[in-house]
């Protein structure tokens, strides 16, 4: 077990996929929202990539060991420390039975992923151990952590001293300007092409009104093309309305005048377009990035997205670890 001290802010459990197959049902996957760091702390800690572990975001959580075990933190750097002293990010660690293990305030990046050995063993909820705030399951008694709780870890010993390979880790490095990939569509064609070719030359701001749901830009007005202003009563009076239709998981959702990408917690359908979708493997750079920070969009093609999504993999391999010097 590991005691909560400080709960940090918003640090919740989550695992790989995340809760598949009940988006009709209400309950999105959920899941960490920077797969690439998620993946490698485990690997650093000897798990399977997809075994649960501590999302923590902008402001990380003091927890201390009931026992020992292997850690490791990787993703943006909330200076952690051991008892008061530093200790390093993208390596394994040993933590002693009474130890405190404290992540402050985040210095680059905004979310660090925080793995042990054996993985958290907190009960599944429709197949996954991630934690979906808004209906509260999954997680530690379905929400994020609270101070004086305790974080269920298997008992599963690691190996200490194991380190990620420079060429492997996701470039966090404090940048305020991201590049996005998207793919068009589904709803591309209700744009017109002046406000394509906007969204695509236009630095977009992330509001601070942002979470797990919804990523809120802010920029320049869109235009529509005629088939969105010239539609069937029943897709709604704004141009940006459309009748109720599925919403893919990174959809750049239109509502009025205002992109919100729709990110792990995102609903499943609605009734607003969705002119472009940003493709899977640009995610950790969504979960990387404050509010305050710029958007710039990329087209690529789907053959592009799956490309990138393999080559983040690849980069997630039992290779990219070894042993520190």
């Amino acid at each position: 077990m590991l005691e909560v001290v400080k709960p940090g802010l918003e640090t919740s459990v989550q695992d790989l996929p995340g809760r598949i197959g009940f988006w009709e049902q209400g309950f999105p996957p959920s899941g960490p929202m920077d797969i690439w760091s998620f993946r490698l702390a485990n690997l650093l800690v000897g798990n399977s990539p997809e075994t649960a572990a501590l999302e923590c975001q902008i402001l990380g959580p003091s927890l201390k060991a009931s026992a020992d075990s292997v850690i490791a933190i990787t993703g943006a750097d909330m200076t952690p420390k051991i008892d008061g002293k530093p200790v390093p990010l993208w390596t394994s660690l040993e933590i002693r039975a009474g130890q405190l293990l404290d992540l402050g305030v985040v210095a680059k990046g905004a979310r660090s992923y925080l793995a042990f050995a054996g993985g958290i063993d907190n009960p599944p909820v429709l197949r996954s151990r991630s934690t979906f705030h808004m209906a509260g399951v999954g997680g530690i008694e379905g929400y994020a952590l609270k101070e004086g709780q305790s974080i269920p870890v298997a008992a599963t010993k690691g190996t200490a001293g194991m380190t990620v390979r420079e060429e492997c880790r996701p470039p966090i490095d404090g940048r305020k300007t991201w590049e996005i990939e998207v793919v068009p569509g589904p709803n591309d064609d209700w744009i017109d092409e002046e406000g394509r070719q906007r969204f695509l030359s236009t630095n977009w701001k992330l509001q601070a009104k942002s979470n797990r749901t919804g990523y809120r830009l802010e920029g320049p007005e869109w235009t529509f093309s005629d088939k969105a202003r010239n539609k069937r009563p029943e897709h709604g009076q704004d141009p940006s309305n459309i009748l109720d239709h599925g919403y893919p998981f990174g959809a750049v959702n239109l509502a009025g005048q205002t992109p919100i990408i729709l990110v792990n917690d995102g609903p499943s359908t609605g009734g607003f377009i969705n002119p472009y979708t940003v493709v899977s493997a640009a995610f950790w750079k969504l979960g990387q990035s404050l509010p305050g920070d710029l958007y710039r969009f990329k087209a690529v093609t789907v053959d592009d997205a799956v490309q990138m999504r393999r080559d983040l993999i690849a980069k997630c391999s039992p290779d990219c670890v070894r042993k520190v010097a």
